[in-house]
C-alpha cells in the first residue's frame, strides 16, 4: 500500500500544480478582463452576473454534483481520477484571489485573451498528462458518449460554444471575438503540452553498407536499431533498411555516423509524436548477443 502511495505521487503532485496554475490565470487574467470563458468557469461567470455568486462557489458546487454524477453513470475509476480536481481548483481559486486582491498584470484585453488562453491550456496539460480530469463541464461530454455514443469533441465544442454565447447577454460581440481567440490559444497550447517532450524523430538510412551503419549507430550513438529487409523498385535487388528512432538532439550525430560510412546514403528523417518501449518509456536493457 506504501509502496502505490510513493508511486503515485509524483501524479498526484502534478495534478496539485496543475489545478494551481489553472487557478492563478483565472484570477490574474479571465476574471480581471471579464473574459468571456468557456466550460465550468464560463457558467461561474454568468451565475455571477445573474445571481452575484462568487465564482470559486459555483465552481465548487458545480464541480462536486458533476463528479457525482459522473461516480453514477461513468463509475468510481473515473470519478478516482476527477475527485482531486473538483475539490481542490475551487480551494486555489479562492486562497488566490485572496493573495493577490486587486493585482492586475495588464488592462489589455488582447493579452489577457492570448496569455490566459496558453495558461489554461498549459495547466489542462499538465492535469490531463497526470492521468486525471479537470471535472466540471469534461463530465456531460463523456456521459453523453458512453449513452449515446456522441463524439466527445463534438459535445465539448457544442457545449463551449453555447456557454460562450450565453455570456452575449453581459457582454458586446466584440468580447465574443476575444473569447474565441482564448479558445483557440487553449487548445492549441494544450495539444502542445500533452506531446511536450515525448516527440521523436524517426530514421530510416537505405545503404549497402547498411550492416556497419547499423553497428556505428549502436555503438556510438547508443539507440536502438533495427534492419529491414527490402527490394528496390527499379532492379528488383535485395536491399536493407536501417530503422531507428533517436531523441532530435541525437539526429544530428547519426546522421554524421552513417555518412562517414556511406556519403552516398538515402536518408528518411520523420518526426514522430510519440514513443513506447524500451529506451524511451522504459529504460534500456543490454543483453549479450547469442554465440
Amino acid at each position: 500500500m506504501k509502496k502505490k502511495m510513493l508511486k503515485n505521487l509524483p501524479g498526484l503532485c502534478w495534478i496539485l500544480v496543475g489545478n494551481l496554475l489553472y487557478a492563478f490565470v483565472v484570477a490574474l487574467f479571465i476574471l480581471p478582463g471579464q473574459l468571456i470563458s468557456c466550460g465550468t468557469t464560463g457558467l461561474a461567470l454568468v451565475a455571477q452576473q445573474l445571481g452575484g455568486i462568487p465564482v470559486s462557489g459555483f465552481v465548487f458546487v458545480f464541480n462536486v454534483a458533476m463528479l457525482l454524477l459522473g461516480l453514477a453513470v461513468l463509475g468510481k475509476k473515473f470519478a478516482m481520477t476527477t475527485v482531486l480536481s473538483s475539490f481542490v481548483y475551487p480551494l486555489f481559486l479562492t486562497g488566490v484571489q485572496s493573495l493577490l486582491g486587486d493585482f492586475r498584470v495588464t488592462e489589455d484585453l488582447l493579452l489577457c485573451a492570448i496569455f490566459g488562453g496558453m495558461g489554461l491550456g498549459v495547466a489542462l496539460g499538465i492535469v490531463i498528462r497526470a492521468g486525471a480530469s479537470t471535472g466540471g463541464m469534461d463530465i456531460p461530454p463523456l456521459i453523453l458518449n458512453k449513452l449515446f455514443g456522441i463524439p466527445v469533441p463534438v459535445t465539448l465544442w457544442l457545449f463551449d460554444f453555447a456557454i460562450m454565447l450565453s455570456q452575449l447577454f453581459f457582454h458586446s460581440p466584440e468580447d465574443l471575438l476575444y473569447g474565441i481567440l482564448m479558445l483557440i490559444a487553449v487548445n492549441f497550447t494544450l495539444n502542445k503540452t500533452l506531446v511536450a517532450g515525448t516527440g521523436r524523430t524517426e530514421v530510416k538510412i537505405v545503404s549497402e553498407q547498411a550492416k556497419q551503419i547499423c553497428e556505428s549507430i549502436l555503438h556510438n550513438a547508443d539507440r536502438g536499431v533495427t534492419l529491414l529487409h527490402g527490394e528496390g523498385g527499379y532492379l528488383h535487388e535485395p536491399t536493407e533498411v536501417v530503422f531507428s528512432v533517436v531523441a532530435t538532439r541525437e539526429l544530428h550525430k547519426v546522421q554524421v555516423l552513417a555518412r562517414e560510412i556511406d556519403p552516398e546514403c538515402f536518408m528518411v528523417i520523420t518526426q514522430v509524436t510519440e514513443v513506447w518501449g524500451r529506451g524511451f518509456s522504459f529504460s534500456k536493457e543490454y543483453r549479450k548477443k547469442a554465440e
